[in-house]
């Protein structure tokens, strides 16, 4: 690989370094030896000493489209040479177009016009979201799902279920209302798909039969939660995604209480499930997009979202009703522009749903292979493993604590030689492996990945 000369300091000298001048609260190490890397390039990192490792992960599904991919960093690089910064009360040709990409994707997704506005993170994004519902509605009450993420800024926290993100920081006294996610595996009703007949969209809808649940004011036709803030597969609660008919069930009752539907992309927009949005497959229409991660895949910290004409027009939401210094910047947006139009140019909705079933069928196969696998399961390349112990059932996160250092450790022996594998331990209990590989990801590498994977959990298992 052709790269920058590498640092002379040891990784020991690095860690003693980390520890004593970094601050850790904005950081999750997963493992006692924090791993070093140097270099990506496609599937693929690259430790100090040049040893390559197969991500799955792909920084939590902000590359979907490959390391270094040179379509996107060369328009980077061309941004860079001639208008690297800029104000944002200034204009600039890739801004307005990169937002009027978005704006006719979520037009021919959803049929209804709207505007996209910029913002530099995903919980950035949000707090812009939950500005406009509050300027909307006057209210400031929300609903979310049990294992929904969906950022660790101030508001952002309010609505997303750990209360570990919360803890720290005093009192909530708008923390949104958790209403249970679909998880079908782990049901938290203790019942079947095949017989339970969505069973938990009608415990949702009973919250407003009456007064005094607090959920609906039948005299005023008022509710007192005005948005639901979903995402439409839970990404750090598991990768699980709901089952067929759940969202649109749960939207014809959100409609007819006058509450908002909030679509959180963050991590499955940009055809991490093989539709330009997840909520796609779900045939809802939401009423606010959240996006970013992979907007730029990865090259700058650009973020937005998209919200119908009635909720962001220049009189509903004026000028300067949230801002940010560095969003819509020329660099972000010229990477944003460039991976909408590497998007447009590539077929990934047949491939993301080819490489999906592929890849699937190869986990169905591991998981006869290892009694510790309770569960796998996807949606297009957004994939999980849930790990437990010889039940199928008992969530094992020892075990998944064990693979995901040994497969950072390196060195697993493959048909292509030793190489690593980097994984993301999500979940309600973390014992589930969230797979998001590169959608350009070959036959070739799922099945190193199977390989890899395999050598991992046989290992692992052995050991008292």
């Amino acid at each position: 690989m052709n790269r920058i000369d590498k640092i002379q300091l040891s990784e020991e000298v690095l860690r003693e370094k980390e520890a004593q001048y970094c601050s850790h609260g904005d950081t999750a190490h997963y493992s006692p030896t924090p791993k070093f890397f140097q270099g990506c390039e496609g599937s693929f990192l690259y430790d100090r000493e040049d040893k390559p490792y197969l991500d799955l992960q792909m920084w939590y599904s902000t590359v979907n489209f490959g390391y270094r991919n040179q379509r996107i960093v060369e328009a980077v690089i061309a941004q860079l040479e001639q208008l690297p910064q800029l104000a944002g009360q200034y204009l600039h040709e890739e801004k307005v177009l990169a937002a009027e990409r978005l704006a006719i994707e979520c037009l021919r997704a959803f049929g209804i016009k709207g505007r996209v506005q910029f913002n530099v993170g995903g919980s950035q994004a949000i707090e812009d979201s939950i500005k406009l519902v509050r300027i909307a509605t006057g209210k400031s009450l929300f609903m979310a799902f049990t294992g929904g993420y969906h950022g660790r800024t101030l508001g952002a926290s309010e609505i997303t279920s750990s209360y570990r993100y919360r803890r720290r920081f005093g009192h909530f006294s708008n923390r949104a209302h958790f209403v249970p996610f679909p998880y079908c595996y782990r049901c938290p009703y203790d019942m079947k798909l095949e017989s339970c007949d969505y069973y938990c969209v009608k415990q949702f809808e009973r919250l407003f039969e009456t007064e005094y649940n607090s959920f609906w004011d039948a005299k005023a036709e008022e509710p007192e939660f005005v948005a639901f803030y979903a995402e439409p597969v839970q990404g750090v609660g598991g990768y699980v995604a709901p089952p067929p008919e759940y969202f649109l069930r749960l939207k014809k009752i959100l409609d007819e209480r006058k509450i908002l539907l909030v679509d959180d992309e963050v991590q499955m927009g940009f055809f991490r499930t093989g539709k330009f949005w997840g909520i796609e497959h779900f045939g809802v229409k939401p009423n606010i997009v959240v996006f970013g991660k992979t907007l730029t895949n990865g090259l700058n910290p650009l973020s937005g979202l998209w919200a119908e004409e009635a909720l962001i027009s220049p009189q509903a939401f004026p000028a300067g009703s949230s801002h940010s210094t560095f969003s819509s910047n020329p660099l972000g947006t010229a990477a944003a522009l460039a991976t909408l139009q590497w998007i447009e140019q590539q077929d990934y909705e047949r491939r993301v749903s080819e490489s999906g079933a592929y890849f699937l069928q190869q986990l169905e196969d591991l998981k006869k292979r290892h009694a510790v696998i309770g569960d796998v399961a996807g949606l297009g390349l957004a994939l999980r493993i849930e790990v437990t112990q010889a039940d199928r059932f008992t969530p094992n996160r020892p075990l998944a604590d064990r693979i995901f250092e040994l497969g950072l450790a390196g060195g697993i022996p493959t048909s292509r030689g030793p190489m690593g594998l980097v994984l993301n331990v999500v979940g309600h209990y973390k014992n589930v492996f969230g797979l998001a590989p590169c959608l350009d990801i070959t036959t070739g590498e799922i099945d190193l990945a199977i390989e890899l994977l395999d050598w991992l959990f046989t290992h692992c298992t052995e050991e008292p």
